[in-house]
């Protein structure tokens, strides 16, 4: 579901992903690069009008690789590089139920929002395979979540990606179970 920034809620364990080995850190980077070919695995192959079709509560698959790729830039990416550059940051919520509504995502092209993702995903993934280990500590307050650091970025975006990936998961059951009761 096209959802406000605000379901996202800082982890648990504030900077968790610091405490993780090295190791642990790519794999929470590589977790956030597979989300482009999820998308495209389970997206790739569809029609326009099936790219806009909603099932239930369901929402489009166009509507979601749009709000992802909105929320990369404009949210997730905007967090990165405040937090990196000003003291004790300030952060907007993403109202991605408002931006998916005024923006209009059905209308849009499913090819280009998944673009749009993997290139918005990629950049964030390289800010924040540049950052320092002093640099994961820099503090701030995200608007509807409380104080974040730059180290809960990268758990917030797995987090969500997940949420997404079970959303799209259940919409290609529920195509799968059209198909098989239109036989």
């Amino acid at each position: 579901m096209i959802h406000s920034s605000k379901g996202v809620s800082a982890p648990r364990d504030p900077m968790q992903y610091m405490r993780l080995p090295p190791e642990g850190q790519q794999k929470i980077l590589d977790q956030l690069a597979s989300m482009s070919t999820f998308l495209a695995e389970h997206f790739g192959a569809l029609t326009d009008d099936e790219a806009t079709r909603r099932f239930d509560d369901l929402f489009a698959p166009v509507e979601h690789v749009w709000h992802l790729a909105d929320l990369e830039r404009e949210a997730f990416g905007v967090r990165i590089e405040r937090l990196l550059n000003e003291d004790d940051a300030l952060l907007p919520d993403f109202d991605g139920a408002e931006v998916a509504q005024r923006r209009n995502y059905r209308r849009k092209s499913l090819r280009e929002g998944m673009r749009a993702f993997a290139r918005a995903r990629q950049d964030n993934i390289e800010a924040l395979a540049r950052i320092t280990p002093s640099e994961w500590t820099r503090r701030g307050v995200q608007e509807g979540v409380g104080p974040i650091s730059l180290g809960d970025i990268p758990t917030m975006m797995a987090e969500h990606d997940a949420a997404h990936r079970n959303e799209i998961n259940a919409w290609c059951a529920h195509v799968a179970r059209h198909v098989v009761d239109a036989r």
